[in-house]
């Protein structure tokens, strides 16, 4: 099996802020893994606050090198995965960007698309949001009306949520969704569902910080909105964890480990009646493409991290202007890199 590593910086169209940082450039690592003259890709955006950056994974994955590059017995992703165990126990975005190129080199060697390896139908799939980032008001208006979209997603966590929230539905009639990033406390949730179900709100998303958990019992009672955990749902023992709490989880590759765990994880949560969501980091199109093998298994997506680039150095599967993805005809996740940036 032969490693290829790509280091990327990802430039935005507009300054991505949250609750908790923001940034302008989102670095990023891509893996090629090729065999039988057939490669996969995978990818793994760094990010301080989770404690990752590409320099480090780097590092960690030279260090398996000579380990991956000597693997020959790469039959599916599922066995290949118990390796990445060993190889990468405490790192989950880089047993991710590896999972994703290991999935994709299997759909390339079977010569077809994830979905159909998994049995799945692209027929029926959820229209994925567009994200607006925390700025001043004029710019977050703007960002708005300069991409009609759908569904939104509003990163919220300020003083001025509620404001901001009002001021947005004055220029569009689209189904908006809130996203706190830990930012609010338990009283203030309860009020604020209240305040924007009317706003057109579908659901609130992570609340609370993730240590606050069992603040969420009392929320999840009261709130008239639905609850989807973000930051409570990193691995897949978190998801049996959020059933008393939230309604619904959402699941990043990134954070759990890739397309193997994910699949788990959306597999038990529909067991628990839970809502399905899968969300992205603001990845490139390899990383989305991923995602959007998905899309059968879920209510909810945010597969909209390419699109908020403002060049892509790899292509796939892309949204159409309603928000729905469109395949590409090759197989594996349809990714192909395209340019160095």
């Amino acid at each position: 099996m032969k490693l290829t590593i790509h280091q990327f910086d990802l430039p935005l169209k507009h300054t991505f802020k949250t609750s908790h940082e923001a940034r302008d450039v989102q670095p990023t690592m891509i893996i090629e893994l090729g065999l039988k003259d057939q490669f996969g890709l995978g990818e793994a955006v760094a990010t301080a606050y989770y404690g990752y950056s590409i320099e480090a994974m780097i590092a960690e994955v030279e260090a398996q090198r000579n380990n991956v590059e000597r693997f020959d017995e790469f039959t599916n992703p599922d066995s290949f995965y118990r390796q990445l165990d060993l190889w990468f126990p405490e790192n989950s975005f880089i047993r991710c960007a590896f999972d994703i190129a290991a999935n994709d080199l299997y759909g390339k060697l079977q010569n077809k698309p994830l979905y159909e390896l998994w049995g799945l139908s692209i027929e029926n799939i959820p229209v994925s949001n567009y994200t607006i980032g925390i700025a001043s008001l004029k710019k977050m208006k703007e960002k708005l009306i300069e991409t009609p979209w759908p569904i939104y997603k509003v990163k919220l966590g300020t003083d001025e949520d509620i404001n901001i929230v009002t001021e947005l539905r004055s220029v569009t009639d689209s189904p908006f969704r809130v996203d706190a990033n830990c930012g609010w406390g338990a009283d203030e949730t309860i009020k604020n569902a209240v305040r924007l179900k009317p706003l057109g709100v579908e659901f609130i998303e992570q609340p609370l910080p993730a240590a606050s958990i069992e603040d969420m019992a009392a929320v999840k009672k009261q709130s008239v909105l639905p609850l989807i955990a973000d930051e409570n749902c990193m691995v897949p023992t978190d998801v049996a964890k959020c059933a008393p709490y939230f309604h619904g989880v959402n699941v990043k590759l990134t954070k759990c480990g890739g397309l193997t765990p994910a699949r788990r994880m959306l597999a038990e949560a529909k067991e628990l009646g839970l809502k399905t969501m899968v969300g992205c980091m603001t990845e490139s199109s390899v990383g989305i493409s991923a995602i959007a093998h998905l899309l059968p298994l879920l209510d909810y997506v945010d597969m909209d991290g390419a699109i908020l680039l403002s060049e892509d150095p790899a292509e796939g599967v892309w949204l159409n202007e309603q928000g729905i993805a469109q395949f590409t005809d090759r197989p594996g996740t349809g990714a192909l890199l395209k340019l160095n940036l």
